[in-house]
């Protein structure tokens, strides 16, 4: 943490990073949507060196519409790939506000996290960094960029991922 970052501002951060990992966790999709700015972007590069999103592969690189029409397709009920759905446990850990903007309160977080995912009898690991780019808005902080890093991004995924790390 900074030496210019107030304990109530890593608290609040803090706190933003929990929930929005317990509302994933819940699959409160709605709710995780609305932790978005109305111009926010959940990025997660297909290479660890990339850093633009535009133009190039990605696993994902949503807007608010493109998460919408996911969520569609997750909650739909002839969605095969939710049949039976997964269950997800997110750990969040090492939050460092990286900046805060003194006149807006906008701040820049990375953070690591760990997830597991329980679907059909087996279980799949993910761990990685993820940034955030929170807007300090009257609603509270939300997201204007989350980028997410997993460890293994070059690995192979023995299915998809249908919904958001």
């Amino acid at each position: 943490m900074s030496g210019d970052i107030s304990l109530e501002t890593q608290f609040k951060a803090e706190q933003f990073l929990y929930r929005q990992a317990e509302v994933l966790d819940e699959r409160l999709w709605d709710e995780w949507l609305s932790l978005f700015a109305s111009d926010g972007y959940y990025w997660m590069p297909a290479a660890r060196e990339q850093t633009e999103a535009e133009g190039q592969p990605n696993i994902f690189y949503e807007d608010h519409y493109l998460m919408r029409v996911r969520i569609g397709r997750i909650n739909h009920p002839n969605a095969w790939s939710q049949y039976p759905p997964n269950h997800t446990g997110h750990v969040v850990s090492n939050v460092i506000v990286e900046s805060e903007n003194s006149k807006t309160g906008d701040l820049s977080v990375r953070s690591k996290f760990h997830l597991v995912e329980y679907r059909n009898d087996e279980q799949r690991y993910f761990a990685g960094k993820y940034h955030h780019d929170l807007l300090n808005s009257p609603k509270g902080y939300q997201i204007r960029l989350q980028r997410v890093d997993i460890v293994n991004v070059e690995g192979p995924f023995e299915y998809v991922l249908q919904y958001w790390i």
